[in-house]
This record gives C-alpha cells, sequence and structure tokens, in this order.
C-alpha cells in the first residue's frame, strides 16, 4: 500500500472514531438528525480537502469545523424559516422501551433532553454555538472566537446571555426514569379515563403543550398554556380513543399515540419532581416516518 493511501485510510480511521462525538455536537446545534448527518459529512469532505499534518488536535479541530458547518446551516435557516418557532419542536431521539441502541445512547450522551432543545431553539446563532461548544464539550472560547468572529473575551459574552436564557427556561432535572414512567402512566390513564382531577394532579399549574403538526397538517400546531387549558385539550384527544405505546424520548419517558396501529403522535414529557411542566408532540407524518416512528 503507498504512503498516500495509508494516510488516506488513517485519516479515515481518526474521523470514524469521532463521528459520535461530531454527530452529538451537531444534534445539539441543529435539532435536526438529518441535518446533523449532513453537517458530519460536510466535516469530513471539508477534511478530505484540508491539509491537517500539522493539526496537533484533530478531534478538536474537527469540532470547529462542525461547528462553523451548524452556524451556517443555523443562518441559512433563519432566513428562510416559515413556521411560528413556538410551534416547532426539534427531532427527537426515539427508542423501543426495553430495547438497546448504542448508536442513539451515545448521540444522547451526558443527556440533553427535549426541553432542552426548544430552549437552544430560541438562541441566536452565535450564542449557540459558543454555549453549545464551550459548555457542554468543554471548547475554550479561544478555539470558538474565530468561528463566530468575535474576541475570545465577546465570545464569553455569547455564551453567558445563552446560558443565562437556558438556566431561566429549562426546568429543573427530571426524577428518575422509573419515577418519570409513573408520572406519565398516571397522565395515560388519567386522560384515557376521562379523569379531569387526575390530570390536573400530574400536570404543573403552569405546563406547557406544544404541538408541531408540520408543513402537512399546519392547523393542528398549537400552543397551550396552563394545566387545565392542558387538560381540556388532553380530554379532547381521549375521545379519539387513540391507544398509546411506551416509548423513551430523549431518554425520557415517553408515548406513542396510535389510530387503527398507524402512529399519529409521538409525546415527550418533560417532568420535574413529580409534575409534568411540559409536552411536545411530533403530529407530523413524514417526520414520524423519518424518526423511524412505527405502529
Amino acid at each position: 500500500m503507498d504512503m498516500d493511501r495509508a494516510a488516506q485510510d488513517l485519516l479515515a480511521a481518526r474521523f470514524e472514531a469521532d463521528r459520535g462525538h461530531l454527530r452529538a455536537v451537531a444534534y445539539r446545534m441543529l435539532g435536526s438528525l438529518s441535518e446533523a448527518e449532513d453537517a458530519v459529512q460536510e466535516a469530513w469532505i471539508k477534511l478530505n480537502r484540508s491539509d491537517v499534518s500539522d493539526v496537533r488536535n484533530l478531534s478538536g479541530w474537527l469540532t470547529t469545523v462542525v461547528g462553523r458547518v451548524c452556524l451556517d446551516m443555523l443562518r441559512s435557516r433563519a432566513s428562510r424559516r416559515e413556521d411560528p418557532l413556538e410551534y416547532y419542536v426539534p427531532d427527537p431521539v426515539v427508542r423501543e422501551e426495553g430495547g438497546a441502541d448504542p448508536e442513539k445512547e451515545a448521540l444522547l450522551a451526558d443527556s440533553v433532553g427535549l426541553a432542552l432543545l426548544v430552549v437552544l431553539e430560541t438562541l441566536a446563532p452565535a450564542e449557540r454555538l459558543a454555549f453549545v461548544l464551550h459548555d457542554m464539550f468543554a471548547v475554550s472560547f479561544d478555539e470558538i472566537a474565530p468561528v463566530v468572529d468575535r474576541t475570545p473575551a465577546a465570545t464569553r459574552q455569547l455564551a453567558s446571555r445563552a446560558r443565562r436564557r437556558v438556566q431561566g427556561a429549562a426546568p429543573a432535572p427530571a426524577p428518575d426514569a422509573a419515577r418519570q414512567r409513573e408520572v406519565v402512566d398516571a397522565f395515560l390513564a388519567a386522560s384515557q379515563g376521562g379523569d379531569f382531577e387526575g390530570l390536573l394532579t400530574v400536570l404543573d399549574p403552569d405546563v406547557v403543550l406544544r404541538v408541531d403538526g408540520g408543513a402537512l397538517s399546519a392547523a393542528a400546531s398549537k400552543l397551550v398554556r396552563g394545566a387545565e387549558a392542558v387538560t381540556a385539550q388532553a380530554l379532547t384527544f381521549a375521545k379519539f380513543r387513540h391507544e398509546a405505546r411506551r416509548v423513551t424520548v430523549n431518554g425520557a419517558a415517553g408515548l406513542v399515540s396510535l389510530v387503527n396501529g398507524a402512529p399519529v403522535g409521538l409525546m415527550a414529557f418533560t417532568i420535574a419532581g413529580d409534575r409534568i411542566v411540559e409536552i411536545d408532540i411530533v403530529a407530523d407524518p413524514r417526520r414520524l416516518a423519518a424518526l423511524g416512528v412505527a405502529g
């Protein structure tokens, strides 16, 4: 094998070793599984076109490359976004309960809940980059600064503003998985049984329900606030006699809602203490199919 081929194979092996990490960075940056894959692939193309013989930390170099690609994608998305952001639910990572999926587990290492991704969507692209790379992946501000075309001090300020937004909007840590499932099961039983008081018991007074119907069913998109309003919505859904199947969504208890065996909604629950503080529903048939949600 010639040296060029050997070097190329070594570079490919190094990239593959970092692929899971790069996907995790891109997922937190973009909240989209397909776009995260695109960003990682773009990083591979840039690696092949670059002379990295003098790069001492290839993993760090690749992380900042993916960050730059994601920043460009976020800026492009912001300029063409038509759907109201308040209805948008980022791509969840869905796993059947009891199933093992090492690739998905790696994507969610150091857990990233759906509620956090919803908050990240509200940040300006440069703020999101600074926060994700520094706070989640320990990249220094000196390394991030050239990506956002700012000084390290200004980059630190970007991350600080983002951190305040996240801390002010993201819920408290969730209880353990078993308790989460108990709360979600109680919600399901109360909604299916038409139990108004039972629903109020498991819902936080300021609970938020977000339904993303996507482009195909935009009329279904809505934002509902407050326990009584969300309870009324849940009882309305119950009239259609939906079935439900347990899943985990971004590592937390979730449900797939089914009609005649076909998935019509993926429900993600954010729980703080013993109350549900946020319910995010993906009801777009195309997105459900792309996420691998089956009946």
